[in-house]
């Protein structure tokens, strides 16, 4: 079956380190998510695994069958690029033909069959005569992947396969290849930079930073329970917000906010002295501050200034900073529902509830208390 181990992986460019000492295990049938920002090592740890690099250290096993040595031909793997990376003189049965030309087991018949199979799964049985640059981008990347399924293999590996697609397109192609990874239950190793992406079609997703694995997890426990402020800022759109400061015991103060401390967030950053404040923008309430004397405010309300609201349809964007703050810089996002009224340059009430605080250490960025996460679960980090 086609679990994947990755033990101490390290991969080195001269003096650049790419993968560094990064160990992940995906289970037989798993679709697994490689997300981070460019230059963070995921595609280079898929090039690996597919054989197209030599590990400087580490070890990759596929099956239980060690793979350091094998060409890629012998890794019973089927990769997909971003550039679909098809044979533009060769015509679409050609091209998912080329995969099965080694195979052994195959006869001709059997193979025109099995091209055909793939190509009515895909929706493509009317281009197989065609050649690539006579077909859309789309249709082009269902020709890479009929491509890497016609050969049935243990593990799929993709490397951004939709990037180069326009944004209809890519959201039609995301719920494609999660229903196609279902029906033909392969293991699939999938990279991309798209958060977007990572958190609708995996069943897990590793985060990666400056070559180093930051967290491995479902979808909904990164973005709910993120082990450091890295991956709180990358997992969310829009990202989280964070706002600087320090422990004083009882609250948090910062250059413009002071925030009381509840029990549980008291007893999770005690000892800590600079921490930084989460919230992601939707847990952030924005009501009109008409009439409303600050002295008459609760603990955990504030009243800012509206800079700039960005309409998304039946969503805002409401940026917001401290009305004492001269600083082109927001303070916070909020994320309000679209037929909220509120105009720039406007005061307003902002609340934001302690149970949806997150808190991180101001040095090293561990989170130090996450919101849905009681006092007694344990923040473990890679």
């Amino acid at each position: 079956m086609g679990a994947i181990n990755i033990e101490n992986l390290t991969k080195r460019f001269g003096e650049t380190t790419a993968v560094d000492d990064l160990s992940l295990d995906i289970a037989d049938s798993e679709f697994l998510v490689l997300v981070g920002p460019s230059g963070c090592g995921k595609s280079t740890t898929l090039r690996c695994l597919a054989g197209l690099e030599t590990p400087t250290a580490g070890d990759i096993y596929i099956a239980g069958d060690h793979m350091n040595y094998r060409v890629p031909q012998n890794r019973d793997i089927a990769m997909v690029f971003q550039d679909y990376a098809l044979y533009p003189h060769m015509t679409v049965r050609a091209n998912m033909r080329f995969g099965l030309e080694e195979e052994e087991g195959y006869t001709k018949a059997e193979r025109e069959a099995r091209v055909e199979e793939i190509a009515e799964t895909l929706g493509i049985s009317e281009l197989l005569d065609r050649k690539p640059d006579e077909l859309s981008g789309g249709q082009q990347q269902r020709v890479a992947l009929g491509r890497a399924i016609v050969r049935d293999p243990e593990v799929f590996l993709m490397d951004e396969p939709l990037s180069n697609l326009d944004a209809k397109l890519r959201a039609e192609m995301r719920t494609e290849l999660q229903q196609l990874q279902h029906r033909f239950d392969v293991t699939t190793v999938y990279v991309t930079h798209n958060q977007t992406e990572a958190m609708t079609m995996s069943d897990r997703v590793a985060v990666m930073n400056d070559g180093r694995l930051q967290q491995v997890g479902p979808p909904l426990e990164l973005y709910h329970a993120p082990e450091n402020r890295f991956v709180a800022g990358f997992i969310g759109e829009p990202m989280m917000n964070f706002v600087e400061g320090r422990n004083e015991g009882d609250r948090f103060v910062g250059t413009y906010v002071e925030y009381p401390f509840d029990a549980t967030i008291r007893d999770a950053v005690d000892g800590a002295d600079d921490v930084v404040l989460g919230v992601r923008p939707e847990d952030v309430a924005v009501d009109t501050a008409d009439g409303v004397d600050e002295s008459d405010l609760g603990d955990y309300e504030f009243v800012m200034h509206v800079s700039v609201i960005e309409p998304h349809g039946d969503q805002n964007v409401v940026h917001l900073n401290h009305p004492g703050d001269t600083s082109e810089s927001d303070l916070l996002h909020a994320l309000t529902g679209g037929t909220d009224i509120f105009e720039q340059g406007s005061e307003v009430v902002v609340t934001i509830d302690p149970s949806h605080v997150h808190v991180f250490d101001g040095e090293s960025g561990d989170a130090l208390h996450n919101r849905r996460i009681g006092p007694e679960a344990e923040v473990t980090n890679v």
